[in-house]
């Protein structure tokens, strides 16, 4: 990676994925000392929360991982963004990836009947923002301008 490389890159500080990780871990921690039960019974919570996570990831994940590599980038935040990318699940949101993130918290609460996962959820895309996404839309708009502003205009962070 050369000089360049690493100034042409989101300040993103933080792994992602850490983010919903730390979120369901401290759920199911704070589970075992403060129960916190959701009044979902088994096995239709089973059958709601892991349908929410398959769908989550088969339909935003997924998809937006495609369109990031069609697009001959990587989905790292560390690495340079070469284009906007505005198709596939970037036409309804600005952070797909991000998004499933957070809705695969709210899959898991649900499958484990955790209230402090669902409490905690918020906390979580919060997190994401602050600590991913903001850095990554400086970034973007530096570097891409008016063509990046008008995407913020066409379409929402989340949804």
């Amino acid at each position: 990676m050369t000089k360049a490389d690493i100034k042409d890159r989101a300040r993103v500080r933080i792994f992602p994925p850490a983010v919903p990780l730390a979120t369901i871990a401290a759920g199911v921690i704070l589970q075992r000392g403060w129960p916190l039960l959701l009044s979902l019974p088994a096995p239709e919570r089973y059958w709601l929360g892991g349908g929410l996570i398959a769908v989550t990831m088969l339909g935003l994940g997924l998809p937006a991982v495609a369109a990031m590599r069609r697009s001959g980038q990587s989905e790292s935040p560390w690495k340079p963004t070469l284009s906007i990318v505005d198709d596939g699940p970037f036409r309804m949101t600005r952070n797909p990836m991000y998004l499933q993130m957070v809705i695969v918290c709210l899959g898991f609460a649900i499958v484990l009947s955790n209230g402090w996962i669902l409490t905690l959820t918020p906390v979580c895309a919060l997190a994401l923002q602050w600590l991913a996404i903001l850095p990554e839309e400086r970034y973007l708009e530096q570097k891409f301008g008016d063509e990046y502003r008008a995407y913020k205009r066409r379409v929402r962070r989340w949804i």
